[in-house]
């Protein structure tokens, strides 16, 4: 399974451009990954998805989605971080699938193309977004032998309801299905996944965080218990 992320910071030649600018990015020399299930958190542009997707380029999965056997015709980006980290594993794992929210219609496409066997028999379009989703999710995610997963907001599709359920398909597939999981989220209901390692991108270095210690649930909780005075000061036209 996948242990640790290196940065090579030998073959970068200047830290002042993208990706190398970003904070977290920037400071980044190892990150080691512990757990059967590991989450990637920060706000939007601090550096999640943009290592998820450099861990999938050297997994040699699709950078707009899918695995390693999935060719379809859609604009995928070259990571511009994949050549510049170092993935080591023990042991290697070959087989696995890039999730990318954003993609996720192509992605569909692409399977009605090549037969719908080994997503349960039904069209993924024929399907809500949500349904869809976990339909990928219970019929993609098995098999034998050990699989790395990466999911770029996963949540995007999923209401909080299925988001409970996608819980317990992660609990099914670490525990008895030999699955490692990357997860870039925004979501409060899935980081609270019991004995997950939480990587934090806010800030100048990326740090290991409590759940309790996230924004996602701070800020989550804060507006459960105290709506009305939440609301109250955002719309506040006084400052």
């Amino acid at each position: 399974m996948l242990k640790q992320i290196a940065l090579k910071r030998e073959n970068i030649t200047s830290f002042q451009q993208y990706p190398f600018d970003i904070p977290a990015i920037r400071s980044m020399d190892t990150l080691p990954i512990r757990k059967p299930i590991t989450f990637f958190v920060g706000e939007n542009g601090a550096g999640k998805s943009t290592l998820l997707e450099a861990i999938a380029d050297r997994c040699d999965f699709h950078t707009a989605g899918g695995g390693r056997n999935n060719t379809y015709d859609v604009h995928a980006s070259e990571s511009a971080l994949g050549n510049y980290i170092r993935l080591s594993w023990l042991p290697k794992v070959t087989r696995g699938f890039f999730l990318r929210a954003e993609s996720f219609y192509q992605f569909a496409s692409y399977i009605e193309g090549i037969g719908l066997e080994a997503y349960g028999g039904q069209s993924l379009h024929a399907q809500s977004h949500g349904e869809s989703f976990l339909s990928l999710f219970l019929n993609r995610f098995q098999g034998d032998g050990p699989a790395i997963y990466l999911l770029d907001e996963p949540e995007a599709a999923l209401s909080p309801a299925r988001q409970l359920t996608f819980l317990r398909v992660l609990r099914d597939l670490a525990e008895f299905g030999n699955a490692q999981f990357i997860i870039a989220t925004h979501s409060p209901i899935l980081l609270g996944y019991p004995d997950a390692d939480i990587w934090s991108f806010d800030g100048e270095e990326i740090c290991n965080v409590h759940y309790e210690e996230t924004e996602h649930y701070t800020i989550t909780n804060t507006f459960l218990q105290n709506r009305e005075r939440v609301l109250k000061e955002l719309f506040s036209d006084e400052g």
